[in-house]
């Protein structure tokens, strides 16, 4: 790989973080569609491509974002995993980098541990795609096996770079999994599917303190065993 290559690429990967503020700036339908037509090659055991989109632009992203935010006032404790984020008891380190990343976002948005109603307006904030314009929900198919998700990982991967090369910013979001009754009455989305994540995508406004988050990555020597014989 030549040098700029080498640049170019580590810039897309370390450009990419998770934006929770976006202009109100809209995205050309063109572009999503080439963004997800880069991000269909990434690999998948025996080529399975396990994924599917939906995207959610106008006054269809309007009509889910306002029935997942009522949906979320209603019961905001009632609503049900499609699959679990973590263990029940998370172990170290893990508990304490998920703490140690709570903290910092509290802080850069001003809502402390203990502020229920502000935790709450933010959740809010994540089910309305952080203001987006672009919210795309990822679904598959539930008679697929848990390693599915290495390929998906994959797949959202893909689309996170590619909407950096066309100047863009996302947010993954695993919340959405928890607004599957609000989306398939919604989008039709059949009960054979599994809504694993969704996204937001548009401009990112860089101006609020969360979307500027110095985020500590672990050490090469702290995750990587080397081995020659």
């Amino acid at each position: 790989m030549s040098t700029a290559a080498t640049r170019f690429t580590e810039t897309l990967i370390r450009g990419r973080r998770s934006k929770r503020a976006f202009l109100d700036r809209p995205v050309p339908l063109r572009t999503v569609r080439d963004i997800l037509s880069v991000a269909k090659y990434a690999p998948s055991s025996s080529n399975t491509q396990p994924w599917k989109c939906y995207v959610l632009t106008g006054s269809a992203r309007e009509r889910i974002t306002t029935a997942a935010v009522d949906a979320y006032r209603a019961g905001p404790d009632t609503l049900a995993h499609e699959y679990p984020f973590f263990p029940k008891d998370l172990p170290a380190p893990y508990s304490s980098r998920f703490n140690m990343f709570r903290g910092m976002l509290g802080d850069a948005q001003g809502v402390a541990r203990s502020d229920i109603a502000g935790r709450r307006r933010d959740v809010e904030r994540q089910f309305r795609f952080f203001d987006a314009p672009v919210g795309l929900i990822f679904t598959m198919d539930r008679c697929l096996e848990w390693a599915s998700f290495l390929c998906y990982g994959c797949f959202l991967q893909n689309v996170m770079l590619a909407a950096r090369a066309e100047g863009l910013d996302t947010c993954p979001q695993q919340i959405w999994s928890l607004q599957s009754d609000v989306l398939r009455k919604g989008l039709g989305i059949p009960d054979c599917e599994m809504v694993v994540a969704g996204m937001s995508l548009g401009y990112a406004d860089n101006s609020v303190p969360e979307n500027n988050m110095a985020l500590q990555r672990l050490e090469l020597d702290a995750f990587v065993s080397f081995i020659d014989n």
